[in-house]
């Protein structure tokens, strides 16, 4: 397969629009997805993504080459590899993703990833390898790069070193493909984040609440989080995402400026007051959300997901519900989720949620709004 990729490069003169890469949508991939389509794309490869994670994909690509016990979403994997591997994509790439990008960069510890998410696709790969080379056999060649994008001048070297192996690229073409994907990850953070403050307006102009999904990115996939956001939906409450709130400096100068003044936080993404032990990605993007629902008045409710077997998330389960409930926002939580979706329970347990939030969301938004300085300008 690499001789083949190398003559369809070298015969098109670095055309390599004949050149399919297939990648996951699975775990990291959700909260990176547009630098790799940006990457990719500047190197002139098509990208294919596999489709979300269903019991069906699952059962069909991947049971049988599980090689550990794991979490589900590492699990899920599989499915998503067996599902490329049948669509004729020319490479697979799973990239193992030690450090994610984060808008705390700077002022955490670091912005590591969990090393089981990290490692899934060299320990899943193993399933592949098991009995037989599946990978040979459909010649298709499997890459899963180490790269650090808390480390983003790192990048290049890390990206570079795997695919000279399977197509004819230059260290300079890689380089400028990082530049371009970075910008297209920059960009998409920015457009959601400009939609999510036009549902913060929105509710602020119509006295509505909202809810807060603190999750991990992947939970965003119909499999993994089984849609619970969009159950919340159906009863009109607008759903915001932990890791596309807004960010811009009025609005957290309005919510954080007064812990600053009095020297709690040294800045408005401080979050030494309540984890001390800021080396998870995901986790102090929840904790910091923590903190901005239980201010912002307009989220009155808060629900937390998480997966079945999630060490990361263990530990955080009750500083977190203390923060939010610390000005009397709601918490509720849905935890061990695996690859069952026992859709009456869901049900039911949202229908209970829908009731608590409309009893108390009026009063919550009342008693948080006396707790702040007079509205900004931007929302008034």
């Amino acid at each position: 397969m690499l001789k083949i990729l190398k003559r369809k490069t070298r015969s098109l003169g670095k055309d390599r629009t004949g050149i399919k890469v297939g990648i996951p949508k699975f775990l990291n991939v959700w909260g990176t997805h547009q630098f790799w389509i940006g990457f990719f794309s500047s190197l002139g490869l098509r990208v294919v993504f596999s489709s979300d994670t269903s019991e069906e994909q699952y059962r069909t690509f991947g049971k049988g080459r599980i090689t550990m016990d794991s979490c589900f979403p590492v699990k899920a994997l599989a499915g998503h590899i067996g599902e490329l591997l049948a669509k004729n994509v020319d490479i697979i790439f799973t990239p193992m993703i030690y450090s994610l990008p984060s808008f705390l960069r700077g002022h955490v510890l670091d912005t590591l990833s969990c090393t089981r998410v990290m490692m899934a696709p060299e320990n899943i790969k193993a399933g592949f390898l098991r009995e037989r080379d599946e990978f040979k056999e459909k010649g298709v060649k499997y890459i899963s790069p180490f790269v650090t994008f808390g480390e983003p001048e790192l990048l290049p070297k890390q990206l570079y070193e795997s695919l000279k192996q399977v197509i004819d690229v230059s260290y300079q073409e890689v380089r400028d493909a990082v530049i371009h994907g970075l910008k297209a990850l920059e960009d998409f953070d920015t457009h959601i984040r400009s939609k999510s403050l036009d549902i913060i307006k929105w509710c602020v102009k119509e006295n509505r609440p909202a809810i807060l999904v603190l999750a991990r990115p992947y939970h965003m996939d119909t499999g993994i989080g089984h849609e619970i956001d969009g159950e919340f939906q159906t009863y009109g409450y607008p759903v915001l995402w932990y890791n596309y709130l807004p960010i811009n400096d009025w609005l957290l100068d309005w919510l954080f400026g007064h812990d600053i003044k009095a020297g709690i936080i040294k800045s408005h993404f401080d979050i030494s007051d309540v984890w001390a032990s800021s080396y998870s990605s995901n986790t102090n993007e929840i904790i910091w959300a923590s903190k901005f629902a239980s201010r912002f008045p307009w989220i009155t409710g808060v629900i937390r997901l998480s997966s079945y077997e999630c060490g990361m998330d263990q530990p955080t389960y009750t500083p977190v519900q203390k923060i939010v409930e610390s000005r009397g926002t709601l918490f509720f939580k849905f935890g061990e989720l695996d690859e069952t979706k026992p859709a009456g329970s869901i049900k039911i347990r949202v229908e209970t949620i829908v009731h608590y939030l409309e009893k108390y969301s009026q009063d919550i938004i009342k008693r948080k709004l006396g707790s702040l300085p007079p509205l900004p300008k931007e929302l008034s």
